[in-house]
């Protein structure tokens, strides 16, 4: 059976498609076991390759609605899973600003080294893999309208998109006092 055909049949193997885009985008925040963030923001123009890509407001409305099972993932690695909406781990919505994401972090070698690197300011970002189910183009831009979700990820390496920015957030008890000043530098920072 080939990818694709097992991506129609199973839409829990979706994030094997071979026609998937996956995008980085801008904000993830650590608390105690937890990762939130946004996975896309909405009306941010961001170069890609050669044409400007820009996400519309509701362009995940319905696929949030279906209630599809959507993976959290390390680094779009579907061996690295941390978090999935059908086991009530991962909680997505859509708000003004964009795609915002909720995980549990799950006490593996994934998730233990996900939480270290986003605690020592490591992590490149959060992104999301995707199809599209519409867009309009305008010379080299390209406006996503409605969008098949099919994972969000952690990254730890190099975003698509310019400007990520993630913190680590975890309770001040223990801390001290120069881990207490950075962490208001940062929240100052927002």
């Amino acid at each position: 059976m080939s990818l694709s055909a097992m991506a129609k049949a199973s839409p829990s193997r979706l994030i094997w498609r071979s026609d998937m885009e996956r995008r980085t985008a801008i904000e993830l925040r650590a608390a105690g076991r937890k990762l939130e963030g946004y996975a896309a923001i909405f009306g941010q123009d961001v170069r890609i390759r050669d044409f400007t890509e820009v996400i519309l407001p509701g362009a995940f409305s319905q696929t949030l609605a279906e209630g599809r099972d959507i993976l959290a993932l390390a680094d779009h690695d579907a061996r690295a899973v941390l978090a999935r909406t059908r086991s009530g781990t991962l909680r997505l919505a859509e708000d003004t600003r964009g795609l915002h994401f909720e995980l549990d972090v799950p006490n593996t070698s994934a998730g233990r080294d996900i939480l270290e690197l986003a605690d020592r300011g490591d992590i490149g970002g959060a992104s999301f893999g995707f199809t599209v189910k519409d867009e309009r183009w305008t010379n080299d831009r390209r406006e996503l309208r409605a969008i098949n979700l099919h994972e969000v990820s952690i990254v730890s390496a190099f975003p698509a998109y310019d400007g990520t920015i993630v913190q680590a957030r975890r309770r001040l008890d223990g801390w001290t006092p120069r881990l207490v000043a950075a962490r208001r530098f940062l929240d100052s920072c927002q």
